[in-house]
């Protein structure tokens, strides 16, 4: 959630990339000056419908909840720089998860003390007693990175503190007088709290990284924390510092069986290189978190299970407070990668969020899995649809010509059917000759996106140096696809979510045109593209 890596003073650069751990801290990336966006800029690469601030830097969505109608996101923010920064909570609302109006900043950092990554709960039953009488209070807990510790090389330079909200989360004050919430036990990576309420144990719940594994605490009153457990030591991915969890009861999707969900995201490590997001699951008996059999045989064979196989979603995390009558687990990641972001071919701003997504724990037999999908708010913004029953030739066969649709804000749906051992890819492309291109390899089993033809990507050597690749579970006899598409993103669900892709790229002309080719022939079934109006 915070910065990335962790350097100590005598190896600040220009550049500043942290080497250690999993953000960049730098003097001088405060140096950085967020420019007015050129119109090409804003025009080209400003997303129409997922979330970017005004100016300057964005990384980690932190703080989520819902309360009196709006949705809020909050993210770690550095409103005076296009790289990271001093961290700030940076603030936008949507009533829809669509639509988002950016607001004040949050909360600010003080004077060498970073508002790192962290959460927000709405007490409606007022335990912290930091409530008015008036709303219920909603209370943030974040981590406060002292720099002037981080500069001495001491270890103790991450703390969890609060601050409340009497407005319904528009204005905050920080509990000076109470914090720490949850002191420093010696440990250099110790940070992103996220609570939740956890009914069954009537007790809030904490849930924090702690470098190689995620820690739990209770509290009735969220102002007093007391540890309870730890998890991950040697389980799952551990290719960099374990940051952003997340930790949530859930039902499995058409039954009244209830498991529990951690989410860990980790920088470097992730599936196809940089950052990335695993998932586990389990029971949580009110103190130590156990992840399901199956799921742990799962793990040792697979050594990781992502949320999402792209590059460029990392820390994403869910909403907390979404009404019982929605009853939706609501998710968003931020839409960029470690390994790249700070040198991505825009400059009044950089990085946006992924789009909100709803994730569901399915079941199959004896094993578990997450799936994500796209909010359904969406397709209330359909503005026009081209529908085609079936699509079948040999060799290279248009699915969309140019000037039909908008493909900078555009969801595709089709069904890819009689997969042969083939390989069925799929290619947007514009009319100078650039191309982004996704698909299925059936005879090696796994779906994958090719990036380097989309555009620019001289800004970094491991932006498209490699095909990303998702791994499936052997022959595919179907598969059926959702893209989404926003100027200079392309996020894939197969299969109703069970394998999720997603990516960014910065073309210099818009894609006009999709197609599709294989050796043996393709066949598609119920094409729906329907072209979406948000602005």
């Amino acid at each position: 959630m915070k910065s990335k890596k962790h350097l100590s003073l005598t190896f600040y650069s220009a550049l500043v990339l942290s080497i250690v751990g999993c953000k960049p801290y730098s003097a001088v990336a405060q140096k950085t000056e967020a420019t007015v966006s050129t119109s090409a800029e804003e025009k080209m690469y400003r997303p129409h419908f997922h979330f970017t601030p005004k100016k300057g830097w964005m990384n980690d969505p932190n703080g989520m909840f819902y309360s009196n109608g709006y949705y809020h996101l909050f993210y770690q923010y550095y409103p005076d720089g296009n790289k990271w920064g001093p961290m700030h909570w940076g603030h936008a609302i949507s009533k829809d998860l669509i639509k988002w109006e950016e607001q004040p900043i949050a909360i600010y950092p003080d004077k060498d003390k970073y508002i790192f990554s962290g959460s927000a709960v709405v007490d409606t039953k007022n335990t912290s007693g930091l409530g008015t009488g008036k709303t219920a209070p909603i209370v943030a807990i974040y981590t406060l990175h002292d720099m002037i510790k981080e500069k001495e090389n001491k270890i103790d330079v991450e703390q969890q503190d609060i601050a409340y909200s009497n407005d319904n989360g528009f204005t905050w004050q920080k509990f000076k007088e109470g914090n720490p919430v949850v002191k420093n036990p010696g440990i250099r990576d110790f940070r992103d709290p996220k609570a939740t309420w956890d009914e069954n144990h009537k007790q809030w719940i904490l849930v924090l990284a702690a470098q190689d594994r995620s820690q739990f605490y209770k509290s009735k009153d969220l102002k007093n924390w007391e540890y309870l457990s730890d998890f991950g030591k040697n389980i799952g991915a551990h290719g960099g510092v374990w940051e952003c969890p997340d930790f949530f009861p859930i039902k499995v999707k058409g039954t009244n069986e209830t498991k529990w969900v951690l989410i860990q995201s980790l920088n470097p490590g992730g599936a196809n290189g940089g950052s990335g997001t695993q998932y586990f699951i389990g029971d949580f008996d009110g103190m130590i978190f156990t992840l399901d059999s199956n799921f742990a045989k799962r793990v040792e064979q697979e050594k990781a299970v992502w949320i999402d196989y792209g590059k460029d979603n990392y820390a994403g995390v869910t909403w907390n407070n979404v009404p019982s009558a929605d009853g939706r687990r609501l998710f968003i990641g931020w839409m960029s990668n470690w390994e790249y972001a700070q040198d991505v071919p825009t400059f009044a701003w950089r990085s946006s969020t992924t789009i909100a997504r709803e994730i569901q724990l399915v079941k199959k037999g004896n094993d578990y899995s997450l799936i994500s999908n796209p909010v359904k708010e969406i397709n209330k913004y359909v503005s026009k649809t081209i529908k085609e029953k079936s699509l079948k030739g040999k060799g290279k066969l248009s699915i969309l010509e140019a000037g039909k649709i908008d493909l900078t804000q555009a969801i595709v749906n089709f069904n890819l059917k009689n997969l042969k051992q083939d390989t069925y890819t799929f290619t947007l492309s514009n009319a100078i000759g650039e191309s982004l291109t996704f698909g299925i390899n059936n005879s090696e089993h796994y779906l994958f996106t090719d990036r380097s033809k989309a555009g620019k990507n001289d800004f970094s050597e491991k932006f498209a140096s490699t095909i990303t690749k998702a791994i499936l579970d052997g022959n595919q006899k179907e598969g059926f696809f959702k893209i989404i598409l926003d100027k200079t993103s392309i996020e894939i669900f197969y299969n109703n979510g069970e394998k999720v892709i997603t990516e960014i790229f910065f073309t210099n002309q818009p894609f006009t045109s999709l197609s599709v080719s294989s050796n043996q022939g393709v066949e598609l079934s119920n094409l729906v593209i329907n072209q979406l109006n948000i602005n």
